[in-house]
């Protein structure tokens, strides 16, 4: 168990901390949305309804969005992007998607290499850009979340006010969708270009993310 614990320290670590941080956004949004149901006038609900209440999804959904989003521009857009004197990019002469030899695909993948990588044709260009591709897709089917739990709380709030709804169609066309939408992108990519560009010149010794304390700011491509 310890050895488990110690070679998935990472995932479990942020899975805890996820968890506990779920648990939190419900306990403190769940009394807000009270708060506004007693400014309005109307009856609070109990924590469970709110568990399933289009208030809480589209909250959740929202972010998880704008956090895939990052991952998927991230992960394709570092491919041909680079940053001199940064660890999280590759080096300077690496741009592209490089050859089979230093991606050790095909003939040049090891005997343990995954057997996606030893094979050609479609499957090995399916599995070349699979993270890429899960990451977008991640992040498609929680901005559609968003976008069904976000129209429905519209609607509810519209109907407390009572006016009327609108469809699905024109809830993602309106500024309620895209104000949710962008405030999460904007932060997200301010965030990478920050870690990108200070990381030049800032050290975290014995982090991944880091270069080794001692490496000169021009050296890219180089994790402590």
């Amino acid at each position: 168990m310890c050895r488990f614990i110690r070679e998935n320290g990472i995932s479990i670590g942020f899975g805890i901390a996820f968890l506990l941080a779920l648990a939190g956004q419900a306990v403190a949004g769940n009394a807000e949305f009270n708060n506004q149901l007693a400014t309005d006038g109307l009856a609070q609900v109990s924590f469970l309804d709110y568990l399933t209440s289009s208030d809480f999804a589209v909250d959740v959904a929202e972010n998880w969005q704008s956090e895939y989003l990052q991952f998927f521009l991230y992960v394709f857009a570092t491919v041909w992007l680079l940053q001199r004197g940064s660890p999280e990019s590759k080096s300077m002469h690496k741009a592209g998607i490089e050859s089979d030899k230093d991606q050790q695909v095909g003939p040049h993948a090891g005997p343990d290499a995954p057997r996606w990588a030893r094979a050609g044709g479609v499957r090995q260009a399916v599995f070349s850009r699979s993270l890429g591709l899960v990451m977008a897709g991640l992040f498609l089917l929680s901005w559609l979340a968003q976008s069904i739990a976000g129209s429905a709380a519209y609607n509810e709030q519209q109907l407390r006010q009572l006016q009327a709804p609108i469809g699905w169609s024109q809830y993602i066309a309106s500024a309620d969708f895209w104000s949710r939408s962008l405030q999460n992108w904007q932060s997200e990519l301010l965030a990478v270009a920050s870690m990108a560009i200070l990381s030049v010149y800032l050290r975290q010794r014995g982090s991944p993310e880091s270069k080794p304390v001692g490496a000169p700011h021009s050296s890219t491509g180089v994790e402590g």
